[in-house]
């Protein structure tokens, strides 16, 4: 108790001294310079962008499947693997196309030996007509000198009718010989190309699915399912949607020249570059918005199909105050910076933000180029506020 009375002796005068003071009974309170970090706005210039969430496509996607119907004897590849057009991928049972092969191949033999037959007996008919038609010329003389008689005439005139006749029927059978054997021919190409549809080759250089059908199962000709999908990766596609009151600019820029396309899977990886190659042909009603399509090299694989990325439209630049992404501040009326006045002091001031890029905010209201801003330490300021620079 007596230490309590003590300390309450000693800090009662100190008070109604400090009440007492004259300087404590005038003017506002003094409070030190606040230590910031300052930067002025710049005008530069800078990219006009659109951003989007787009979609990896593949370049181009086959279903392989078989022409042929039979067992499937052998896998020619890895699962997941790339593949170069051509390379060998399935290998079906061969030997009943061999056989059909062979025997269209027979059938020709056997219909080219009946048109040597036909043609012979065409040479006989067409000589045995061309010497019907001189004894008739004969006996019509010899009738018209009274040597042969009418009877005889008429005889001779028959048998080279007879003659013609049997020519236009050998004519007509070694015609429908060279049918059949170019039916034959046609049957010996079909076999060879079923027989080479035994084999399926890689028709695109792409990447390898899973396998779908696997050795000793028996496939079918153009079955519903296919036997393996392959997905070309390089190139590879961006699909992204933009707002439609962007499509006019983006069609004059496009026809104008290339548009950079930038894509990354997450939002601090390292971009892909390709370019703006197609714009869709109509706007979706139901989302106000348009699709583009971008193509990428892919080189180092980093897009894959089916994968979401954040896309970045170039259009073109512009000239605009920037100042460090930093120094915007978000209060309950909206963004503002602090600006620095010249003697020394701050004001809070309401901007319009536009874009960031690389780090930079593009101001579009309410700071001019040249003034001076505040980008570290607007924790402890206020309007009026004095500062002094790190």
């Amino acid at each position: 108790m007596t230490k309590f009375i003590a300390i309450v002796s000693f800090i009662f005068p100190v008070l109604a001294a400090g009440c007492s003071s004259p300087q404590a009974q005038s003017g506002p309170p003094v409070f030190p310079p606040v230590p910031v970090a300052t930067t002025q706005a710049v005008e530069e210039s800078v990219p006009i962008q659109l951003r989007s969430v787009g979609t990896a496509e593949a370049y181009s996607t086959v279903e392989v499947k078989s022409q042929v119907a039979g067992p499937l004897l052998n896998v020619k590849f890895a699962e997941g693997a790339n593949v170069n057009r051509g390379d060998l991928l399935f290998e079906i049972d061969s030997r009943p196309f061999r056989e059909a092969l062979r025997q269209a191949e027979a059938a020709v033999a056997k219909d080219q030996a009946q048109l040597r037959g036909a043609e012979a007996n065409l040479a006989r008919s067409q000589a045995q007509l061309k010497n019907a038609k001189a004894e008739a010329t004969r006996f019509e003389q010899l009738s018209k000198e009274g040597i042969s008689t009418r009877q005889q005439e008429e005889q001779i005139r028959t048998m080279a009718e007879v003659a013609e006749h049997s020519v236009r029927a050998d004519e007509a059978g070694s015609e429908t010989i060279r049918a059949a054997l170019e039916a034959d021919r046609a049957a010996v190409e079909q076999a060879k190309l079923n027989l080479a549809y035994c084999e399926i080759h890689a028709p695109i250089s792409a990447r390898a699915g899973n396998l779908l059908v696997h050795p000793g199962n028996l496939v079918k000709a153009n079955g519903d399912n296919p036997l393996v999908v392959l997905n070309q990766l390089k190139p590879i596609f961006v699909t992204f949607g933009v707002p439609e009151r962007y499509l006019g600019a983006i069609s004059q820029q496009h026809s104008l020249r290339k548009l950079r396309v930038t894509a990354a899977p997450e939002k601090d990886a390292m971009p892909a570059t390709g370019t703006l190659s197609v714009i869709d042909n109509t706007v979706d009603p139901n989302t106000g918005t348009v699709r583009l399509k971008a193509v990428f090299d892919n080189n180092d694989g980093h897009l894959w199909p089916g994968q979401f990325v954040n896309v970045i439209l170039t259009l073109n630049t512009q000239t605009a105050t920037v100042v460090p992404s930093e120094t915007i501040q978000v209060g309950q009326q909206g963004s503002f910076v602090y600006v620095v006045k010249a003697d020394g002091t701050v004001e809070p001031r309401p901007v319009n933000v536009g874009q960031t890029i690389s780090g930079k905010v593009i101001l579009e209201k309410g700071v001019a180029a040249g003034e001076t801003v505040v980008t570290d330490g607007q924790s402890r300021l206020f309007p009026g506020a004095k500062i002094s620079t790190k």
